[in-house]
């Protein structure tokens, strides 16, 4: 157990901070769930619209730390392949 006020203060913040990351990693992987679902369904405009949501999410998940720049731009860009291959 940590003695110093700081490293107390720094314990407590980390679980705070742990929180809010786990919870917007579980957003991003539903917001992405959603996308692979209508997908699966066939239905494209269904899986466009789940896209530009799941995009915004992702890129929100950079800003704040959550996830790599490229992990993102990976993610959608697999993504919008797989929904560009249901309008063909």
């Amino acid at each position: 157990m940590a003695h110093h006020k700081s490293a107390i203060k720094r314990i407590r913040q980390t679980e705070t901070h742990t929180e809010r990351n786990r919870a917007r990693r579980s957003r991003i992987r539903t917001f992405v769930k959603k996308v692979e679902v209508a997908i699966v369904e066939g239905d494209h405009g269904k899986a466009n619209d789940a896209l530009r949501v799941a995009q915004s999410e992702l890129s929100r998940g950079v800003v704040k730390g959550v996830l790599k720049a490229n992990t993102a731009a990976r993610k959608v860009s697999r993504l919008n392949t797989r929904v560009k291959a249901l309008s063909a």
